[in-house]
């Protein structure tokens, strides 16, 4: 398990048949679930949610998302000036981005109708004690 935010690069090909988008670097062996996340305007911001125990990979299936990441110091009060790092992640471009372990995550859509399949590696059960939720504006200010 990496302890550093990756960004797995993909590509496409195309031909008469249509275009193929893979991401064959991905490795889904440590994956136990999977959910898509659906924006149907770009007025919605999600977050901020971390987990201590759970890692992810974000894969933009549909339109384009600006992700925004930020390493929790402190679970029970973080510090709302912490370094954030930003990604634009695009269907257009396959990419999927890993957020190890002990990351919050706040995003929106760019694009209407965009939606983001994520990818975890703990079962529901355990998710469910390993969910840490801020304000969406606690790390920043959303323009």
């Amino acid at each position: 398990m990496s302890l550093e935010v990756n960004l797995i690069c993909g590509g496409q090909h195309t031909d008469h048949r249509g275009t193929l988008y893979f991401v064959n670097d991905f490795d889904m062996s440590e994956v136990k679930r999977m959910y898509m996340i659906s924006h149907s305007d770009t007025t919605v911001r999600r977050g901020w949610r971390a987990h201590q125990l759970e890692q992810r990979w974000f894969c933009v299936v549909q339109g384009s998302f600006e992700l925004k990441l930020v390493k929790i110091d402190d679970w029970d009060k973080p510090d709302q000036n912490l370094a954030m790092e930003t990604f634009i992640l695009s269907a257009d471009n396959p990419q999927v981005i890993h957020i190890p372990v002990g990351y919050a995550t706040g995003f929106r859509a760019l694009i209407p109708d965009s939606r983001v399949m994520v990818y975890a590696d703990k079962g529901i059960a355990e998710a469910k004690f390993d969910d840490h939720q801020y304000p969406a504006d606690y790390f920043h200010r959303w323009e």
